[in-house]
């Protein structure tokens, strides 16, 4: 079947089919602070982009009644965010911090999220997660029309927990993070080698 973008699909039905084809996708888990509240929320529009300088991208909508969504107006006001990896222990506080909620409503207290400021310029990351990366605003790109907004961020800062470091100098790490595969979620699963090049 080939689905013309421009003529004859809702933005529904674009956003199923890329979210659906687009897999897996890591999934950012975004903390953001604004005067005092902490608002977490995960997106699976989530990518690297450069290592020099070190960034990524994530895309962030606005809610039903069009304004921005809590985590886009924090960053466009503090211009800063922690983004944290999740792997298993951590899916189902994840998931239901994707819960919309009113902006003076905490997810991690109203979800039990335990946090810890590692940095005081930026927000807490997440307890048990695997990685974090300490984040400041760089530049949202202008699509040309639509609600969703990708915004490039520079990563200052990295934590890794101590134990997915496994072999320290050759600075390999390894953790099972979720990803997103349409409406569900799923691990990597099993490593393939990468065959060797003639």
């Amino acid at each position: 079947m080939i689905f013309n973008l421009e003529k004859n699909t809702t933005i529904n039905e674009q956003y199923k089919l890329m979210a659906q084809t687009i897999i897996p996708r890591p999934i950012a888990w975004v903390v953001t602070e604004d005067e005092g509240v902490i608002n977490i929320a995960p997106f699976s529009y989530f990518i690297g982009l450069s290592s020099e300088p070190a960034s990524v991208l994530i895309s962030v909508g606005h809610k039903a009644d069009g304004t921005p969504k809590d985590t886009l107006a924090n960053i466009r006001k503090t211009k800063k965010c922690t983004i944290c990896m999740v792997d298993e222990q951590s899916l189902e506080k994840m998931h239901f911090s994707s819960k919309g909620l009113d902006k003076e409503v905490s997810e991690a207290e109203l979800f039990d999220i335990k946090t810890t400021k590692m940095f005081d310029e930026y927000p807490p990351a997440i307890d048990g997660v695997p990685c974090a990366y300490f984040c400041d605003f760089n530049q949202e790109i202008d699509l040309g029309g639509g609600s969703t907004i990708p915004l490039v961020l520079n990563v200052k800062h990295i934590y890794v927990k101590d134990e997915n470091v496994t072999d320290k100098e050759r600075l390999t790490i390894e953790f099972d993070p979720v990803a997103r595969i349409g409406k569900s979620y799923a691990f990597l699963g099993e490593e393939i080698p990468a065959p060797v090049i003639p």
